[in-house]
């Protein structure tokens, strides 16, 4: 039987779980509505689909070399909203203490991780998911 290897897009994640929860602080103020429903959904990810190997693959912060190539790469994104940015750090410190590795590397977007790894783990034989809301991983969808 194949191993099978869950590759989740942690900041897709973060953003999802941000903007489905009401505003939450702890006792200093900072907020921790997206570490609280990322975090649930990890739990819940990791109960309903048990897996042999996860990752969860996050933006660095400062863009990737498609910036660097083309200046106006995402320039109608919009900064992330400023009670987020914050729990940037603590989703990934929530990720660590739930025992899941954090990958992030200077300069890649987490698709292009999220790509790679799964490339890797389908040369190995394993059945790889990629748990993401992003319809560019579409073109990695196989048999």
């Amino acid at each position: 039987m194949p191993k099978s290897l869950y590759l989740i897009d942690g900041s897709a994640y973060i953003f999802r779980a941000y903007h489905s929860l009401p505003m939450m602080t702890r006792s200093d103020g900072t907020p921790v509505n997206a570490v609280r429903g990322f975090t649930q959904m990890m739990i819940n990810l990791r109960k309903d689909h048990p897996s042999d190997y996860f990752a969860v693959i996050f933006d660095p912060k400062g863009g990737s070399f498609r910036n660097d190539i083309y200046d106006l790469y995402k320039a109608n994104r919009g900064a992330p909203p400023e009670d987020l940015v914050p729990q940037f750090p603590l989703v990934r410190d929530a990720t660590r203490a739930l025992g899941l590795p954090v990958v992030e590397i200077a300069g890649y977007e987490a698709d292009d991780l999220i790509a790679t790894y799964a490339r890797l783990g389908e040369e190995r034989d394993m059945d790889v998911v990629i748990v993401s809301s992003d319809k560019d991983l579409m073109q990695l969808v196989t048999d």
